[in-house]
């Protein structure tokens, strides 16, 4: 079982930047490929950012890429994701996920849909105003 806790929620105006922390416990955290995904109201969640279990891995949507950082600090056993350049509409709850699944994927695979993983955070809030 791994336990995963999401932090760094806040208020920023549009163009600002927010770090958002996902610190895990339970398990290999070296093991796991890592996810961030969002849900805004009335919307489905959505995948964000992920990067393999192999650190230098790495995937985005494209309505985040090259705004938004995933990094990961196995020694911290801790998952980042970096928010640049904010917009309204990136205003979510964000949520982290483990996926142990793909360690026998291959060191290189990244996954990025929902049902691939298997932890989830609670999420926590960004609102981004305008």
């Amino acid at each position: 079982q791994v336990q995963l806790v999401e932090s760094g929620a806040g208020l920023v105006k549009a163009g600002g930047s927010l770090r958002l922390s996902c610190a895990a416990s339970g398990r290999t955290f070296s093991n796991y490929a890592m996810g961030w995904f969002r849900q805004a109201p009335g919307k489905e969640r959505e995948f964000v950012a992920a990067t393999a279990w192999s650190v230098g891995y790495t995937y985005y949507a494209d309505s985040v890429k090259d705004r938004f950082t995933i990094s990961r600090d196995n020694a911290k056993d801790t998952v980042y994701l970096q928010m640049n350049s904010l917009k309204p509409e990136d205003t979510a709850v964000y949520y982290c996920a483990a996926d142990q699944k793909s360690f026998y994927s291959g060191s290189s695979y990244v996954p990025r849909w929902s049902h691939e993983y298997d932890y989830w955070g609670q999420g926590t809030q960004v609102t981004v105003s305008s």
